[in-house]
């Protein structure tokens, strides 16, 4: 699937069924699906469609692959994402749960990842301005993410944000 990236512009305001969308995403069963089955699903609506199909539907999502920490084995994962310059930026939402995806961990573990088919490298943000400026960007291109960090936030979770740059 190498190449499946297309540039997604985080100024550019979703329409009003995107916005409808993100709003159904934030409930207690999309939630439960999007943890439970839609990441199973994905990757394989993505291969077959070539990368234009996704449970997230309206929403840019592209295949993350990282290596796992613990059993060295390939893991593959949807992921939404937008552009930020030349860098491709990720949240580690799990939906807003209490604990953070395996792909983060695994993606700690070795920088080293495929992201639609691009290899790249990994930087989890911690300068704080830089990552307040990331969410406002990341809320335009899905705006569920900021009921997720309330949600995560109710249990003291911090929702990482990841930059990705080509190798």
């Amino acid at each position: 699937m190498a190449g499946t990236l297309r540039y997604v512009d985080p100024t550019c305001r979703p329409g009003r069924f995107a916005r409808l969308y993100a709003t159904l995403a934030t409930s207690r069963a999309s939630r439960f699906i999007s943890r439970h089955i839609g990441w199973k699903l994905d990757p394989l609506l993505l291969r077959v469609t070539r990368g234009r199909l996704a449970t997230t539907l309206v929403f840019p999502t592209a295949v993350l692959e990282t290596q796992g920490a613990k059993s060295g084995m390939p893991r593959r994962n949807a992921v939404i994402y937008f552009n930020d310059g030349d860098r491709v930026t990720i949240a580690a939402s799990n939906a807003g749960g209490p604990r953070d995806p395996a792909w983060y961990y695994n993606l700690r573990t070795n920088p080293s990842v495929t992201f639609g088919g691009v290899p790249m490298d990994a930087t989890v943000m911690t300068d704080q301005a830089e990552t307040e400026r990331l969410w406002r960007l990341a809320d335009n291109v899905f705006p569920a993410y900021a009921a997720y960090r309330l949600e995560a936030a109710k249990v003291g979770r911090t929702i990482p944000i990841i930059q990705l740059v080509a190798r």
